[in-house]
């Protein structure tokens, strides 16, 4: 293989050359006026990068829709395990640039770690891809900023992974706090769950099957725990975000959406643990939101997994399992439904992580196919995450923050400014 320290700089000089460009409408990208809509008759080729439990799930469901062409992982288990999973005729490649440079590739599926995704939603971009990502969107704020650029430069379709607005439960409960069912919205109470707690954890030899090396990608350079990747990743600091940015991405992204407002301040307290070589994220963490309409919004680790609408006329709960509330007893009709102009019709309703997957999956292949917006697109994901970032970065911080989300930075607060970015390791940098 060759060294992930070369600096592939000629590459992205290429790929970027290749990049049509884009009309942005309202500040949200759509595809390249001068692309055309994919003939239907046509077979669409399906390249998935990082393929463990949720990078398996997604590029099963995208299947539907294409043909699995090539895959790519730095961990040659899994991709051999996916591989035979998906018939055994996929390419199989440990670089997922080695990917993007393949022809018979014109969508990307990314089920990476968090600490991956902005950098291969960029490059994929800049090579003529469209991608579905999983989510969160970033690792920082400005990551964001850069994505959002690339996706307008290129006008590239990219749906991001936060299914919930495409489970019927979700997308009724913020339609109808949207049109007033519950009053005038006075507060959105969110409850994530606790992080893992762990540590200190042994440093063990390399697993053969592994590149440890590019799996930290721009994450500093550090002797491999097992715990540090795969599932229990999102447990620290350098990869992930805890609970904030894992279901964070999920519910904060459905109470924003449902409130219409972005934060202006943000207030967060938590234990921040000191255990050598153990979990880093946030313990017993709480955080507290204004929104520029005056709406509170809150966050905490206990209670009831979900979102709870409060408005001047009454309440609305909604998690996996249940829609609640008075205003609910009246059903909304979907062709009621206002918030996103290109919905499907002809696709039922779902409800449920792997069904509701099924529709997000199949609105972004619908928007490939028509060069349109998805319903969890590049500015509304990018918000949404960003408010997850804030609220880690007050617990880190232990006070309270302002935020101008029109410039997209702390005000008059140098530290806090300081923590909309990371140093990033030579040759995996992002943008």
């Amino acid at each position: 293989m060759t060294s992930p320290h070369i600096h592939r700089r000629d590459w992205i000089t290429q790929v970027s050359a290749a990049a049509s460009s884009a009309l942005v409408f309202g500040g949200l990208s759509s595809a390249s006026a001068d692309e055309k809509p994919r003939d239907a008759n046509s077979r669409i080729g399906i390249g998935a990068i990082g393929l463990r439990y949720q990078g398996s799930v997604i590029t099963e469901k995208s299947a539907a829709h294409g043909d699995i062409v090539a895959l790519a992982d730095v961990d040659r288990d899994i991709l051999e395990k996916a591989n035979a999973d998906f018939g055994g005729k996929s390419a199989l490649l440990e670089d997922y640039r080695d990917l993007l440079s393949r022809d018979d590739v014109d969508v990307v599926m990314i089920g990476t770690p968090d600490h991956w995704h902005s950098k291969m939603v960029i490059d994929a971009c800049r090579a003529g891809k469209d991608v579905y990502c999983e989510k969160p969107l970033t690792l920082t704020i400005d990551e964001g900023k850069k994505i959002r650029d690339v996706v307008r430069e290129t006008g590239r379709v990219v749906q991001v992974g936060s299914w919930q607005r495409s489970d019927s439960r979700f997308r009724t409960a913020v339609e109808m706090v949207r049109q007033g069912w519950v009053g005038n919205l006075q507060r959105v109470d969110i409850v994530l769950g606790k992080n893992k707690t762990g540590g200190p954890f042994a440093k063990q030899p390399v697993p053969k099957n592994l590149n440890w090396d590019m799996w930290q990608g721009q994450t500093p350079d550090v002797p491999y725990i097992p715990e540090r990747s795969h599932y229990t990743f999102r447990w620290w600091y350098e990869y992930s975000g805890g609970q904030m940015t894992d279901w964070g991405a999920h519910h904060i992204d459905i109470g924003q959406w449902g409130a219409g407002a972005l934060p202006v301040e943000i207030e967060g307290t938590a234990k921040m643990p000191n255990v050598a070589d153990g979990y880093n994220v946030a313990v017993d963490y709480h955080v507290r939101y204004k929104l520029e309409n005056g709406v509170e919004l809150t966050v905490a680790d206990n209670g009831r997994n979900g979102i709870m609408f409060t408005g001047d006329k009454g309440r609305m709960f909604v998690n996996r399992g249940s829609l609640d509330g008075a205003p609910t007893e009246k059903p909304l009709p979907r062709e009621d439904f206002v918030l996103y102009d290109f919905d499907n019709r002809e696709r039922p309703e779902r409800a449920g992580k792997l069904d509701a997957i099924i529709n997000h999956m199949g609105n972004f292949f619908d928007c490939v196919a028509a060069r349109k917006t998805p319903i969890s697109d590049i500015e509304g994901q990018h918000r949404s995450v960003s408010t997850c970032h804030l609220g880690n970065i007050s617990m880190k911080l232990g006070r309270k923050l302002t935020w101008d989300p029109k410039s997209e930075t702390f005000v008059g607060d140098d530290e806090a400014n300081q923590h909309l970015s990371r140093e990033q390791r030579a040759g995996y940098e992002v943008g």
